[in-house]
């Protein structure tokens, strides 16, 4: 009779020590204060500060979407934890939450060491730039579960805010002003079209491309905007936010508004990165599809009022940040969206 063990089903015990080993360099550079403990364990640990004197711990899980495909097609790794990190910590950063922590799953069935190390490293790359410790996370192998060379990544993020500082959109008032800050790219959204298009146009992902490659510009990781948001939050008071993922501008400015309020988009108020301008002349696609799948250029909306949007431009700008004028709040018309763009 055959002798069967986890080894015999194809899945590597000692792979995945090698990984841990390989990853912690990496996760050490993330921690922050309260980190109890190191990576690896059954649990990771987390003090909060007692400089915090009303904290309430805010959440978000995501993942990275099909741009997962294009990663396998192109053999690049390298960027994705970034876009994994980036898809929750911007999330709860619009209700004014500072990222505490981060933890990975990584589903595979068979687990590649050296293409799950560049995946992590990207994560933790992503976590130093939102100022979070990578302090766990789950490596599954599962052999007949994913083709050869594919995986799958979700994400955690924890982070805390003040009560009396939560960021909800409530006080957003008519005449208040909406900025936008500048995206990289695509970020981890609308892949599935961007595929098609590529494929319907027959371009080639090496070909040049602004300064580049196609593959290049669509494989730029998604930007992160905690650290200089919290920054300018502490010289301006900032009353809504919307991370600008699936849904784009139009359905995601709206998440933050109050009911009766609506924002009037400029489309013309800010310069479009080339990629997109590529996917609507060679995919045929109309202005309303590419603001509901797209973000077009605009990773993060902020709404400050009139009297501060000067002084929060400044503020953003000197943070590195490339920043437009988008639009305005106005009373929203009886049986109107909460967004349109004009």
């Amino acid at each position: 009779m055959t002798k069967l063990s986890y080894a015999a089903a194809g899945v590597s015990i000692d792979a995945g020590d090698e990984l841990v080993e390989r990853i912690k360099p990496a996760a050490k550079k993330t921690l922050i204060p309260g980190v109890m403990g190191s990576i690896g364990g059954f649990g990771a640990l987390f003090e909060i500060s007692k400089e915090y004197k009303n904290p309430v711990l805010v959440s978000g899980t995501d993942g990275v979407g099909t741009k997962l495909m294009l990663a396998f097609q192109l053999n690049r790794h390298d960027t994705v934890g970034q876009d994994l990190v980036a898809m929750s910590v911007n999330d709860i950063l619009v209700q004014g939450a500072k990222s505490l922590f981060f933890l990975d799953y990584f589903g595979c069935g068979h687990l590649d060491v050296d293409t799950a190390a560049r995946v992590v490293g990207g994560i933790a790359k992503g976590c130093e730039l939102a100022g979070c410790a990578l302090i766990g996370g789950e490596t599954a192998e599962m052999p007949g579960m994913y083709p050869d060379g594919e995986y799958d990544l979700a994400g955690f993020a924890v982070g805390i805010v003040e009560k009396d500082e939560i960021i909800d959109g409530q006080s957003i008032a008519e005449g208040d002003v909406v900025l936008g800050l500048a995206s990289s790219g695509p970020h981890s959204n609308g892949f599935s079209l961007i595929r098609k298009v590529v494929e319907v146009a027959g371009a080639d992902w090496n070909m040049p491309f602004d300064g580049a490659t196609l593959a290049d510009r669509a494989m730029e990781p998604t930007r992160i905007y905690v650290k200089q948001v919290l920054n300018v939050m502490k010289q301006v008071k900032i009353k809504g936010m919307a991370h600008i993922t699936g849904g784009g501008i139009v359905e995601n400015i709206p998440r933050v508004l109050p009911d009766n309020m609506q924002c009037v988009v400029d489309g013309n108020s800010w310069k479009r990165p080339a990629i997109f301008d590529w996917l609507q002349e060679n995919g045929n696609i109309d202005s309303h599809e590419m603001h509901r799948v797209f973000n077009n250029g605009i990773g993060m909306a902020v709404v400050v009022s009139a009297q501060d949007a000067e002084k929060a431009k400044q503020a953003f700008e000197a943070e590195g940040e490339t920043v437009y004028t988008i639009g305005r709040i106005v009373a929203r018309p009886e049986g109107e969206h909460g967004c349109v763009v004009r």
